[in-house]
């Protein structure tokens, strides 16, 4: 598991407030073992737009975000329709481009 830590730096009428945020990454065996999915079926999942897709941490390595997969597997366990976990889905990744 991976854990990347940021500030955020945010002047409010002169007042600078700290925030700080901790990411954790975890790698595709833990999110294929806290699934309970093969390989092929996330990927697929992926495709259709049910599992937030993995980032990019390297030439040849990928990473999923470990809140968003913690989501995805809650909104399972909540029996979300196939349609609210697209747009719990969707909703992650934008939150990624506002981050």
């Amino acid at each position: 598991m991976y854990k990347i830590s940021y500030q955020l730096l945010q002047t409010n009428k002169g007042t600078d407030m700290k925030i700080q945020n901790s990411i954790q990454l975890i790698r595709r065996p833990t999110v294929l073992s806290q699934t309970a999915r093969s390989k092929s079926a996330l990927q697929l999942d992926e495709k259709a737009g049910l599992f937030c897709p993995p980032i990019s941490i390297g030439d040849r390595a990928v990473a999923y975000i470990k809140h968003e997969v913690e989501a995805v597997i809650q909104a399972r366990i909540e029996s979300k329709s196939k349609d609210e976990i697209k747009q719990l889905v969707q909703e992650l990744i934008n939150q990624r481009k506002a981050a």
